[in-house]
């Protein structure tokens, strides 16, 4: 699991996408949006519940080492390179994620429905 950074009318609000994937099939298994605060990594932590997750690998930010038991948690970028490689293909494909562009969204709530709804049919096989 980690998150991916973007911002929401100006880069002095950034808006977080945190989600967690299968590292044997690369599907997203959950995601939320939010700040880059432990409430928020919380409730990913809560979808991920039913999942019976028996190793998380993270990048080693705090609050995963906070929060996950330590002798599920592994810490380390060789692990999350799926992962990071899944954010370079939602940052081709949404240019709001991008960090240097000039499309980006106006309202928290735009912002999280286009790229919730993105990964619902990309990743999930939803129809929007």
């Amino acid at each position: 699991m980690t998150e991916l950074w973007s911002y929401v009318g100006k880069k002095t609000n950034p808006r977080w996408l945190w989600h967690a994937i299968d590292r044997k099939t690369g599907k997203v298994l959950a995601y939320v949006f939010g700040a880059r605060k432990d409430e928020v990594f919380l409730q990913l932590k809560a979808l991920l519940e039913p999942f019976g997750i028996k190793r998380y690998c993270t990048d080693g930010w705090g609050a995963y080492e906070r929060h996950l038991p330590l002798e599920l948690h592994e810490v380390g970028k060789q692990k999350t390179q799926r992962i990071e490689r899944k954010h370079l293909r939602l940052r081709t494909r949404i240019k709001r994620l991008m960090r240097k562009t000039i499309c980006f969204s106006k309202t928290e709530f735009m912002h999280d429905l286009v790229i919730g709804l993105f990964i619902n049919r990309y990743e999930f096989g939803l129809p929007i």
